[in-house]
Order: structure tokens, then C-alpha cells, then sequence
């Protein structure tokens, strides 16, 4: 069998968090006085998907001439995004059955994720990743902060389930999550719940929802 692991994404793959980012990042500039268009908002989203806290919140100072120090934006954008999770926190349609079928195939599985360190406690907790993922679940955190694109956290989480990189498939909805996963040596399937096909499109393989992954065939069983 030529797959034998397969690596989650969390944001937009596990956990349906919807506009949460989006809303963080709107109201971290509404507390500074700085309104937005909806149609701008849309734009600055596009733009800091996946790319990590650090640097989606060096964009937004620099963008907007924020005052404040990257670390403290990045504190801020944290906690909001926190607050949000919890209120709205859901699985991505399909993921559960799509997680049975993996498990029944005996395939070995891992979160690899860019997310800050408290959302992902958060998640952890509200979607009970544990009982899916036991302790392998692993962010950025793990690797100096090294977010996606670098691969770094889809190597080390490959390393934990002990399968080589070529032997994984990951699964991810953003392009510099497309992007890590393929530098990692993965064939990466990317899934559209962003609603941006366009952004994806180098994925190995594009689906919209989970119930158009054929893993017999992947797995050429």
C-alpha cells in the first residue's frame, strides 16, 4: 500500500471556523478606530489565509500603519480568535465519516497545523480531538514557529506516526498549506471549504467536500 499515514490540516479541513479569522482580524482593527468595507475584509482574508499569526499580523501593521508591536497584535488577534472558537467551533462537514473510513483501513493519522497554541487548546478540547488523534496533534509551536509554507511541522508530525514523508497524504484548504505539504515530499489533497478553487489548484488533488475522496484508489486497494 503505497499511503500509509494521513496528516489533517486543522482550520477549514477539521474545524469548520467559518468567518472566524475573518472576524478576528475586523475586529482587531475596529478596536484601533480603522472601519472596513465587507468587500475589504474579503480581500485582506484572502490574503492571510494560512500564512500563520506572526505573519498575517506583521501584514495588517504594516498595511494599516498599526502602532502596536507585532507580538501584541498577535496577543490580541489570539485571544479573540479564542473567544470565537469557542462559541462557534464545529467539524468540517464529511470529516467524521471520512475519519471512520481511515481508521477502519488502519491508516495512521496526525494534525499538523499553523494555528496559534490557544486556539488549537481550544479545538482540542471542544472538538475532542484527543479520541481521533490521541496525542498527535502538533502545531508550530513544535518547530520553532516555522509556519506553512515551511514544512517543517508536516516533517515532524510524519516523524511522530513513524511513516516516511512519501508515504503520507495531507489533507489542507490553503495554498501555503498546499504548498508545506508538497515541500514535505506528501501528495496533498487540497479541499475547497474556503470557497477559493483558484487558491488550491496546485493541490495533487482538488474535491469539495470529503465524500469525493476515493481512498481505495489512492491506496490502491
Amino acid at each position: 500500500m503505497k499511503f500509509r499515514a494521513i496528516i489533517f490540516d486543522l482550520d477549514g479541513t477539521i474545524a469548520d471556523n467559518g468567518t472566524l479569522w475573518k472576524d478576528a482580524t475586523k475586529n482587531l482593527l475596529t478596536t484601533r478606530g480603522i472601519e472596513i468595507s465587507d468587500h475589504e475584509i474579503e480581500k485582506i482574508d484572502k490574503q492571510l489565509c494560512g500564512i500563520g499569526m506572526f505573519n498575517s499580523c506583521s501584514l495588517l501593521k504594516e498595511k494599516f500603519n498599526l502602532q502596536d508591536s507585532v507580538k501584541d497584535l498577535v496577543t490580541e488577534k489570539r485571544q479573540q480568535a479564542c473567544d470565537l472558537y469557542a462559541q462557534n467551533l464545529k467539524f468540517v462537514s464529511g470529516f467524521e465519516q471520512f475519519y471512520q473510513k481511515v481508521s477502519a483501513l488502519k491508516l495512521k493519522t496526525a494534525v499538523a497545523t499553523s494555528s496559534a497554541r490557544e486556539a488549537l487548546i481550544t479545538a482540542r478540547a471542544e472538538l475532542n480531538l484527543d479520541h481521533f488523534f490521541g496525542e498527535h496533534i502538533y502545531d508550530i509551536a513544535l518547530v520553532g514557529d516555522r509556519a506553512k509554507p515551511d514544512p517543517a511541522v508536516y516533517l515532524y508530525a510524519a516523524e511522530k506516526v513513524g511513516v516516511s514523508p512519501t508515504h503520507c497524504i495531507a489533507i489542507e484548504d490553503s495554498p501555503v498549506g498546499i504548498t508545506a505539504a508538497q515541500n514535505a515530499g506528501m501528495f496533498c489533497i487540497g479541499i475547497n471549504t474556503a470557497g477559493m478553487p483558484q487558491k488550491i489548484q496546485h493541490a495533487d488533488l482538488v474535491i469539495n467536500s470529503y465524500d469525493q475522496i476515493n481512498l481505495e484508489n489512492l491506496l490502491g486497494t
